[in-house]
């Protein structure tokens, strides 16, 4: 996947087009990411041992990997990811738009 927790992302397409978060986790088996503030889903919690209180709770849903692009920050715009390996051997995620390697 060329996205990691910890990028910033904007989403590209469906109902929170256009918002602009950090992953919060990556799940390279379904292809989704979770991003902050995306994709919000309304559970309502039953009080327990672990949750003392009780309630509506609003959290994040995974939303699909291909519906969001990495944020350069240095082209401050999205930007495609190509991969390209450096002299000593390692391989770096780069930003195609400002040519700077991504970390």
């Amino acid at each position: 996947m060329h996205i990691k927790k910890g990028d910033t992302v904007v989403v590209i397409t469906g109902k929170d087009k256009g918002k602009k978060g950090k992953v919060l986790q990556a799940i390279p088996s379904t292809e989704r990411v979770i991003v902050e503030g995306v994709n919000m889903a309304t559970k309502h919690q039953k009080a327990s041992q672990k949750v003392q209180q009780g309630g509506i709770i609003h959290q994040e849903t995974p939303i699909h990997v291909s519906n969001v692009m990495l944020f350069d920050a240095k082209a401050k715009a999205p930007t495609r990811v190509k991969h390209t390996i450096l002299e000593d051997g390692k391989k770096v995620r780069v930003s195609v738009k400002s040519g700077e390697v991504l970390e």
